[in-house]
């Protein structure tokens, strides 16, 4: 197929999101948004770095690039409108292939009226998908890790680990694991918490970060956004059924430092959990409290976690057992 027909083949007929003026067919796109702020995140996934043809097919790699982009919508609170891909296609990938790519692209952009309105073709060695999505919110009601503040409730979405299980599972092609396909789903088709972040608009105030590195560095970048201290505990990581089938010790590696979880980790005052919670309800987005917030001198910056009664500094790298 040439790039032409290609092109034809991905445009869509009408637009479905209110926001997009014009889409794929000039040289840029439009969109409009009055009296809102404009967030945009880009993230590029490269063939033997973020995913394999053993862990997944062309649907799966489309599907996850944007779920991850979505993710960061979440993030910061805001509605995602539109987004753009560039790829760069090696020699062996078919037509069908590239279809199937978009095909996972547009399945998940239908679930929440998202328009593809551009982006750039190119062959190449290696397979490279980039997507760059732009989303709206509200002014000043942007979520940024600073927000964070003493004496509020640390909180996370789903439970966590699963994504890392799921790709070792894949990798090892393990087969005695009871739930293995849910692990598997989970880093293949994560679930971005779009629509609880949108509903959590009334809250004046409120800190997210989404889970791609791991719950570790997500802390610690609201930590020290914030100039504030964390403290947490192992025993309240929520863990799903199939990853409790690991020892503890890989439970632990899985949720603090596997990543791509794609759920959220945020920071609310006290007297707004309820409202958390009641959002976390009415979008049926499980939702615990993990830790809270301490405004102290001589730690600000870092995450404190207990385990085994024990309280131990909590690296972006993982948790640090005491020597």
């Amino acid at each position: 197929m040439n790039e032409f027909d290609f092109i034809r083949s991905i445009k869509q007929s009408t637009y479905r999101n209110a926001a997009t003026i014009k889409g794929i067919g000039d040289d840029a796109a439009v969109f409009r948004q009055s009296y809102h702020d404009i967030v945009t995140a880009v993230d590029t996934f490269v063939d033997g770095v973020h995913f394999s043809k053993q862990t997944m097919d062309p649907f799966q790699i489309g599907y996850r690039a944007l779920a991850a982009n979505l993710s960061d919508m979440a993030a910061m609170g805001a509605n995602p409108i539109a987004y753009l891909v560039s790829i760069v296609v090696p020699p062996h990938y078919s037509d069908q292939d590239l279809a199937e790519i978009y095909r996972g692209l547009d399945t998940i952009a239908q679930k929440y009226q998202l328009d593809l309105i551009g982006g750039d073709t190119v062959t190449g060695e290696q397979l490279v998908l980039s997507v760059t999505i732009n989303g709206a919110v509200e002014r000043d009601k942007v979520r940024y890790r600073h927000l964070m503040k003493p004496d509020d409730l640390i909180f996370v979405t789903g439970t966590l680990g699963d994504s890392a299980a799921g790709l070792e599972l894949l990798l090892s092609e393990q087969s005695d694991i009871k739930g293995a396909n849910y692990l598997i789903d989970r880093h293949r088709k994560p679930t971005p918490r779009i629509n609880f972040a949108k509903r959590l608009a009334p809250i004046d105030r409120i800190a997210l970060n989404d889970i791609s590195d791991g719950i570790a560095s997500e802390l610690n970048e609201l930590a020290q956004a914030s100039h504030l201290t964390i403290y947490s505990n192992t025993a309240k990581l929520p863990v799903s059924e199939p990853l409790k089938q690991f020892s503890r010790d890989r439970q632990l590696e899985y949720i603090l430092n596997g990543g791509e979880d794609f759920e959220l980790v945020g920071s609310v005052a006290r007297k707004d959990w309820p409202i958390v919670k009641q959002i976390a309800k009415q979008t049926e987005t499980p939702i615990v409290i993990i830790g809270e917030v301490i405004d102290q001198e001589t730690t600000n910056g870092t995450v404190w976690i207990k385990n085994n009664k024990v309280y131990d500094k909590l690296h972006s790298s993982g948790y640090v057992h005491r020597n």
